[in-house]
């Protein structure tokens, strides 16, 4: 009885395994599917949780403020700028979650709450500035040629004369990353209307990944040989997308900004899945995995753990992050 019980765990294990090889294969047959297919297209809307809370109602509200804005395009502003942190200083003396130098600031911050003053520090003021002083400059260029958001992140960057100098987007390559960076960082902080492209690299992500199921896990681990190749979950995804080209933040908070977000019922292989206690703020995630289909991803879950197959589906599943090379270019690289 002991035997047969041991070749009927041995062969459910089995079966369980061949599962995940076909669930892969299926999802890896699906993702090719989609890209000869074309399937994408991301909303402008913010993504859930992607702005903090504290500050969710005031993006959302002044990042309609004029057309050439959304509240997702403010948002990737304020990431960029600042990570969301009010008390944000720059070497430049640029100051708050707007990052305003104090020039600029006297002649463009506003009393967005209404209490009297603008307190450049204070995301109730920065933030309706920052919204006002973007409308300001498309104002400036409105009769520029060309796409009116791509004229006054330019204008933001490198003055709205050289815009209408040059009839758009100005031929330096730093205002041109800034306009790249901003738009592209955009699509991380909408919440998508239809399905997002898949990701090209997605595949070999998660191949990477499974080469390492049952290593033991380790805080900090970002697989050197070191720290004898061990790894913890954000470690563990940097690395599976380092395999294919694309370089990820080290920390799961940043990652979640990598790219669209497709919904629960739209994910496919490979895209990133995070959880946090706090699920109206991708600030506080504190988990990430790799997405491999049927609910399951491939994670490395805590200290006396190992890299091993784990159910999304827990009070803690925050959302997903469908990463793309120029999602993860765009982020910076501290916040």
């Amino acid at each position: 009885m002991t035997v047969r019980k041991t070749w009927l765990w041995a062969g459910g294990a089995a079966a369980a395994g061949l599962s995940f090889v076909l669930l892969l294969f299926v999802g890896v047959y699906v993702i090719a599917g989609n890209l000869m297919n074309g399937v994408g297209g991301a909303g402008k809307a913010l993504a859930k949780g992607a702005v903090p809370a504290a500050y969710q109602a005031l993006v959302q509200k002044w990042g309609n403020l004029c057309p050439a804005l959304n509240p997702a395009l403010l948002a990737a502003q304020l990431y960029q700028e600042s990570g969301f942190n009010p008390n944000a200083k720059s070497p430049a003396k640029a100051l708050g979650i707007a990052q305003f130098i104090p020039g600029t600031w006297a002649t463009h911050g506003v009393d967005g709450d209404g209490d009297g003053d603008r307190d450049i520090w204070d995301p109730n003021d920065a933030i309706p500035s920052a919204a006002s002083y973007d409308c300001e400059l498309a104002k400036y260029v409105k009769d520029v040629p060309g796409n009116a958001t791509h004229n006054m992140l330019a204008a933001y960057n490198a003055g709205a004369y050289a815009v209408i100098k040059y009839g758009g987007v100005p031929p330096y390559k730093e205002t041109r990353n800034y306009v790249k960076t901003i738009t592209t960082l955009e699509d991380s902080f909408a919440a998508p209307v239809s399905r997002v492209d898949p990701s090209k690299q997605a595949a070999g992500a998660i191949y990477f990944a499974q080469k390492k199921l049952g290593t033991p896990y380790l805080w900090g681990g970002e697989g050197t040989a070191e720290q004898g190749g061990r790894f913890d979950c954000s470690g563990l995804t940097q690395a599976a997308y380092e395999s294919v080209g694309i370089t990820l933040p080290r920390v799961a908070n940043d990652q979640y900004n990598a790219g669209p977000h497709p919904k629960r019922d739209e994910l496919l292989p490979g895209d990133l899945v995070f959880f946090s206690t706090d699920l109206s703020d991708s600030r506080a995630i504190h988990h990430v995995g790799i997405y491999v289909g049927g609910g399951y991803m491939i994670d490395a879950p805590r200290t006396g753990a190992v890299i091993r197959f784990d159910p999304i589906d827990t009070s803690e599943y925050f959302g997903a992050t469908r990463v793309t090379e120029d999602g993860a270019k765009a982020l910076p690289t501290s916040v």
